[in-house]
């Protein structure tokens, strides 16, 4: 595969559409963290505890992660065919570091309200930004296609291999390692009352959007629709056929194995419950070879639905921001409903990330999905907005860092 020079495609609808679902998705995960009623007790996943409907509810959300990242890296390759390695280099520099600086502010205000800023979050847009900046300096260095696919690759396929000195007696991981591999909610301190709050170790997502880059060469004017159509759903068939194959062997690619439960269904559930913090081999196969399928056929999707999906995709990041500080503010409403004081509320906060949440209170799953619902569907009207005005204003640089 070599990457061609092609002309400028108009914007892919299908990726938009694929974006969109996953951003209305990823909601639906947020909306449960804030008002679940174990969702910071318990985990959703934990096979001894949950449900089919609450393990579903968590689950599908896995998808939403690794999909963005991936798009992330096919939109990047896109924007390489109007613009030179080196201006596409140090856009991504600027963009991969201005993510980076709202993922500590503006987005960690929106998950605490904590004015006092206590924990600075490594989460989804940390991972794309340092992703973005790492891509960044690759294309500066001049990297050919060929190997970036190659790192990608290597980064995804193998960095479950540093799964084995942490499953030794004794591990003890350092901030570098948990940053780059291991850190699931690792709390360390950085001065004064002041916190890392680690989620999201970066190079397996850098490999994921490397990846996402090299996909890009199909939805070029170098393919037809149905050799690209071909394309994709040999590749995610692949993808789900190599998930199947290796994680009923339990040898490499997650670092927990699927046991037999108490029934067929709690076996499944056990099958493919993988691991997203890091994101294992078989995580990444599992929601991306799907994903693959669906973007194979929603190519030529014109309906009032594909045209809602578009416009929350193309205004992804700007409905991201907005989507948390409403569901946070929606949760510090029910907390006082709930006959809380700002009192309480403050204590939480000292002991808690998550001002207005207080472990142990909430709703079931009926509520959660009706909120989830009403923050989607109220956010529409802003989104579609905000698309208008970007459509309008192409001139504006500044727009492209939302």
């Amino acid at each position: 595969m070599t990457h061609t020079a092609s002309l400028t495609r108009p914007r892919v609808s299908s990726i938009d559409i694929l974006r969109g679902i996953v951003m209305i998705i990823m909601a639906l995960d947020h909306v449960r963290d804030y008002f679940h009623i174990t969702a910071n007790t318990d985990d959703p996943l934990n096979l001894a505890t949950t449900t089919p409907a609450l393990y579903f509810t968590r689950w599908i959300t896995h998808f939403c992660a690794p999909v963005f990242v991936f798009l992330s890296g096919t939109s990047i390759y896109l924007q390489s065919l109007r613009k030179t390695k080196k201006e596409l280099g140090i856009f991504l520099l600027k963009r991969g570091l201005w993510l980076i600086i709202a993922e500590w502010t503006i987005i960690s205000f929106a998950w605490t309200f904590n004015t006092n800023f206590t924990f600075f979050p490594f989460q989804v847009i940390w991972a794309i930004g340092i992703s973005m900046f790492i891509l960044g300096l690759l294309l500066l260095a001049k990297f050919s296609y060929k190997l970036i696919l190659v790192t990608g690759i290597l980064l995804v396929a193998g960095h479950n291999l540093l799964d084995i000195p942490e499953a030794s007696p004794g591990f003890q991981p350092s901030f570098t390692w948990d940053l780059l591999h291991h850190g699931v909610f690792a709390v360390y301190p950085i001065g004064g009352n002041h916190f890392a709050l680690l989620v999201y170790p970066f190079i397996a997502w850098t490999g994921v959007m490397m990846l996402g880059y090299c996909a890009g060469v199909f939805f070029t004017s170098s393919f037809t629709q149905q050799q690209r159509k071909k394309i994709l759903l040999q590749t995610g068939g692949g993808l789900v056929l190599f998930f199947i194959l290796l994680r009923f062997s339990n040898l490499y690619g997650d670092p927990v194995e699927w046991s037999t439960q108490k029934n067929l269904l709690y076996t499944f559930l056990s099958f493919m419950n993988v691991d997203k913090y890091p994101p294992s081999l078989l995580y990444c196969c599992a929601t991306i070879g799907p994903a693959l399928i669906l973007l194979a056929f929603i190519e030529k999707t014109g309906n009032c639905f594909s045209r809602v999906m578009i416009t929350y995709g193309r205004t992804a990041f700007f409905y991201y921001i907005l989507h948390i500080y409403l569901i946070h503010l929606l949760a510090a409403v029910f907390f006082f409903a709930r006959g809380h004081t700002f009192a309480e509320a403050k204590n939480v906060g000292e002991q808690f990330p998550f001002m207005y949440v207080a472990p142990g209170e909430g709703y079931g799953l009926p509520v959660v999905y009706l909120v989830w619902i009403g923050v989607v569907a109220a956010l529409y009207p802003l989104c579609k907005w905000y698309d208008g005005y970007k459509s309008r204003h192409k001139e504006n640089k500044w727009l492209s860092y939302l």
